[in-house]
């Protein structure tokens, strides 16, 4: 699964444990695995996704994006590109040059720094 990973370069992965599920048939079968090999495992997948992640985002420092204002409060606005689902995918942030800037408008951003998950612009437009 994990050269999986690397072959295929998802944008976007999570995984979850196995656990019991009230009335599920599977709770009846043998062996489950401990919860320190599928913690291990869980582990690997997540540091596997996260750096693939962190190299994607990365790429996208010196490109020009529009985005969502989702959100703007004292420090900054919220924002997501199109592709990215509120709530859910990473964000990208906005903290300078955001002051005549509302929740719903549209700006196009010079990315100028990248983590794991989220990027950070400076906006160079905005539409409401």
């Amino acid at each position: 699964m994990l050269d999986w990973l690397d072959e295929a370069q998802l944008d976007r992965v999570g995984c979850f444990q196995y656990e019991n599920v009230d009335g599920a048939r599977s709770n009846a079968l043998p062996d489950h695995v401990p919860d320190a090999v599928k913690q291990e495992r869980w582990d690997r997948f997540m540091e596997k996704s996260q750096a693939i992640s962190e190299a994607k985002l990365a790429a996208k420092v010196g490109q020009v994006i529009e985005v969502i204002v989702d959100e703007v409060d004292q420090d900054g606005a919220t924002c997501r590109t199109k592709a990215d689902a509120p709530e859910i995918d990473g964000n990208l942030f906005v903290d300078e040059g955001f002051e005549k800037v509302r929740a719903g408008d549209i700006l196009t951003v010079e990315v100028d720094e990248a983590g794991d998950y989220d990027l950070w612009g400076k906006p160079l437009t905005a539409k409401s």
